[in-house]
């Protein structure tokens, strides 16, 4: 079976978004330029931690390479639209990669489908650990899974972070007790020994 390499570089619109009501949501990434769109789906916590780690990309890029790095967009307006309908998901996202290139100053993700192969890969004992240095050697096992590579500048990066920020933190409210989301009808709160809150 062949995979696919959905690439834009640069996309035309690169966000993470939702569908769903909160606590029932599905995540999305999704790219469009030249006439196509991909979306790929997530976890929320996918979501949180790319985001995290752009920023830390960027920190990283500007203290290595002297990349400036743009203001977090105050004046601009944010992206408040929807998803582009309608919302295909291509594959579910198991593992994603970050890369800064130097020579174009740009943000690489990539965004690799979950699969079998992945998790005979994280279970197998007699595998060696695969560092960094060994992914451009011995790339086989993920090379049957589709991907969605995106290419951005720092200041569309920083876009897509504060986007993916405010989308993670739209949804249901945390108790304050315990942490964990409330419901519109409450929740069994630990710290009320199961009580109703």
């Amino acid at each position: 079976m062949t995979h696919q390499v959905h690439s834009f570089e640069p996309p035309e619109r690169f966000v993470a978004g939702t569908v769903g009501e909160p606590g029932d949501r599905t995540f999305f990434l999704q790219a469009r330029g030249g006439g196509r769109v991909v979306s790929v789906a997530l976890e929320k916590v996918q979501v949180s931690l790319l985001a995290e780690k752009l920023e830390e990309l960027l920190v990283e890029a500007n203290k290595r390479f002297g990349v400036s790095l743009p203001d977090a967009p105050v004046a601009a307006p944010h992206d408040n639209e929807p998803l582009d309908t309608p919302v295909d998901e291509e594959f579910r996202v198991g593992t994603l990669g970050l890369a800064f290139d130097v020579d174009t100053s740009t943000v690489v993700i990539e965004a690799i489908e979950a699969g079998e192969a992945e998790v005979e890969i994280e279970l197998g004992e007699d595998e060696p650990a695969v560092t960094d240095d060994d992914d451009d050697d011995d790339d086989e096992p993920d090379d049957d899974l589709d991907r969605l590579r995106v290419r951005l500048t720092p200041e569309a990066t920083r876009a897509f972070i504060d986007r993916a920020r405010r989308v993670v933190a739209a949804g249901r409210p945390p108790c304050p007790l315990c942490g964990q989301p409330l419901d519109p009808a409450g929740h069994l709160c630990p710290r009320h020994n199961g009580y109703h809150r």
